[in-house]
């Protein structure tokens, strides 16, 4: 009895062993996360060097890992390009047996192009594995790389989706560089920032230590809202007793674009080119037509695909280029349109911008990183601006593509002149859906007769889903999934379309459908509930969200239903109508009863993109009492 005793014990610390002084540490600090970043240090040296600059990169990381999923995590990827040339990469994993770590480097180390099915350019990834990864096992990756060019600076992080134990930045700079820091989402955080001047150069740090994990959540805007992070600017430089301004401001950004576009199109129009251009405005009655009738062909005949490599990423190719490949990326689209607006004697204006994914404005942050995307603008003698990104499907020109709507757009303007507009956010009732339904009780069935009319960016969404419903099969399955009402027995009996893939018109689906035991009889009465469709739910948050919530658009839906009151019947009860709106969200519910119907009509409209955590409990709090409404039923009752 007592050996088997001494043998339980023995496995006990045996297994006790197992786990390093570190492992027990951390678990116990961070007990939900699966992995902890033990070090992290970033290290960036900026030197002048015969009056360029020259800019490495070094990076140390050091993970402990938590749980079973180690091994999950065990592949590894470093991304490069022509702008970030990698250096020297050292990897290894660390065993903890026997009460002391076990290193094992990585060997085998593969270089592979980041290629998708439509888009191509020079990044590179180096691909590895941390082999023997488990639970209490470590990481350790040095790697190195150089800036090429010193408008790309990366931002760096104070934070992560796993918590970080130690995080030190340095900059190490010639003391003829100017910088300046841009910080985002540092506001709550006791970072200790030093400065310190040296003979020949400035250091400057930054150092954070236990930072607990960033949950990402879905829908929010992008990650770069939620991690504290600061972006490095190198404003201007001292060489040989001259300045040069590299990004103190958006001019200065302007001007390094314009450099890169300012030669585009010099060449002699392709006469094909030239002729489908005037073929398509032959007949237009003013400057709008011609343009909408350039702008749509564009969409629908140059594909997006992208080939890019270093600079190719900021230069457009020329129109005749893109014309006869008919494809092209989105500064080749820019480009064709430019050159085809030219032709038809039409003034337009290439432009940068950022989606939304990209949280920084152009003074704020006069970089590279503010943007990544180009359209062409068009103003016409009112001085209203349509934004026309060809790169988008079935986009009307009243609209501009939904990621780009609320960024700033930085417009060419020549040489040395530029303008900054905001794109506008195209309001709800702009993206309607209406359903008007008419309905007639067969025992306790439904049988209706149905419209819906669809516009704006709900119509453009609809389209694309609708590319895909290549067979009748599949596109009635789609419009059984897509116009459900009332429950799962909704099926769709016949339907017609009109307007389909219409640039401008609303897309109309007219359409007959049966919902089976939908109406319940007892006795004389026949109960109904009216709210066919609640999709309004879909808009709640979580009580315990913890951050922004971005929506694709605003929006505007109608639904309005006919019921047909069966002979020998009355209207017994109807629910009361409610009407509710706040500052970003309107919903309501009606009834009205006259001699042979009941017409119930339902309406919201999301007024906002956006909505921060307390708009997010407003809008909550408005649905949940049109939840409750949702279950109100009508009661008809035999005469």
């Amino acid at each position: 009895m007592r050996i088997l005793s001494l043998f339980f014990c023995l496995a006990f610390l045996n297994s006790f062993a197992q786990e390093s002084v570190e492992y027990n540490l951390y678990k116990k600090l961070y007990p939900n996360a699966k992995s902890v970043r033990i070090n992290q240090n970033t290290t960036v040296t900026i030197k002048l060097n015969s009056g360029n600059i020259d800019i490495t990169q070094e990076f140390f990381e050091e993970d402990l890992y938590l749980d079973e999923s180690a091994n999950y995590n065990s592949k590894k990827a470093l991304n490069f390009s022509s702008f970030f040339e990698l250096d020297k990469v050292e990897a290894s994993s660390f065993t903890y047996t026997d009460g002391k770590y076990k290193e094992i480097e990585v060997t085998e180390f593969k270089e592979k192009d980041e290629l998708d099915m439509s888009f191509y350019d020079d990044n590179k990834s180096l691909n590895f594995i941390f082999p023997s990864l488990q639970k209490g096992s470590k990481s350790v990756l040095k790697y190195s790389e150089t800036v090429k060019n010193p408008r790309f600076l990366s931002p760096f992080y104070f934070g992560d989706f796993s918590p970080i134990v130690n995080n030190k930045v340095t900059i190490i700079a010639d003391k003829g560089i100017d910088l300046a820091f841009k910080a985002f989402n540092t506001d709550t955080l006791n970072i200790n920032f030093k400065k310190v001047e040296k003979r020949n150069y400035n250091i400057y740090t930054w150092e954070l230590k236990n930072i607990d994990e960033f949950e990402y959540e879905p829908n929010t805007p992008t990650y770069k809202t939620i991690l504290p992070h600061i972006v490095p600017i190198i404003t201007s430089y001292k060489s040989n007793d001259i300045d040069t301004n590299l990004a103190k401001n958006v001019s200065d950004l302007y001007a390094w674009y314009y450099s890169l576009v300012k030669d585009i199109n010099k060449e002699d129009v392709d006469e094909n080119l030239v002729k489908l251009v005037k073929e398509l405005t032959a007949d237009k009655p003013n400057d709008l037509e011609k343009v909408k009738a350039i702008y749509y062909w564009t969409q629908k005949n140059i594909k997006y695909i992208a080939f890019e490599y270093a600079l190719g990423g900021f230069i457009p190719r020329q129109a005749n280029e893109v014309f006869q490949k008919k494809y092209g990326d989105c500064k080749d689209n820019s480009s064709i349109l430019y050159q085809m607006l030219d032709i038809a004697g039409l003034k337009g204006d290439l432009t940068w911008i950022g989606t939304r994914s990209i949280p920084y404005d152009y003074n704020e942050v006069p970089t590279p990183l503010v943007d990544n995307h180009m359209i062409l603008s068009y103003t016409d003698e009112n001085d209203n601006t349509y934004f026309l990104d060809a790169t988008g499907r079935y986009v009307s020109i009243d609209y501009p593509t939904s990621f780009i709507q609320g960024k700033e757009a930085l417009i060419s303007d020549g040489a040395s002149n530029f303008i900054i507009k905001k794109v506008p956010i195209i309001p709800a009732i702009k993206n309607a859906v209406i359903d008007s339904t008419s309905i007639r009780i067969e025992g306790e069935n439904i049988v209706g007769t149905a419209k819906i009319e669809i516009s704006g960016y709900n119509k453009m969404d609809t389209y694309n889903y609708l590319e895909n419903e290549t067979t009748d099969e599949k596109l009635k399955a789609f419009y059984n999934a897509r116009l459900k009402k009332g429950n799962n027995k909704f099926l769709i009996k016949s339907f017609l379309e009109t307007n389909k893939y219409d640039y401008e018109k609303n897309f109309i689906v007219d359409y007959d459908y049966t919902i089976s035991g939908y109406a319940k009889r007892l006795g004389n009465e026949i109960y109904l509930n009216l709210n066919l469709i609640k999709d309004l739910a879909a808009y709640k948050t979580k009580e315990d969200r913890k951050h922004d919530i971005e929506y694709d658009h605003t929006t505007y839906f109608n639904y309005i239903t006919n019921l047909e009151i069966p002979e020998g019947y009355t209207v017994d009860y109807i629910p009361e109508n409610i009407n509710l709106s706040n500052d970003y969200i309107s919903a309501s519910i009606n009834y009205e009863v006259t001699d042979k119907m009941v017409i119930y009509n339902h309406a919201y409209s999301l007024n906002t993109i956006t909505l921060n955590l307390k708009e997010q409990k407003e809008v909550n709090s408005l649905i949940k009492k049109l939840e409750n409404a949702f279950k109100e039923v009508i009661i008809l009752k035999k005469i």
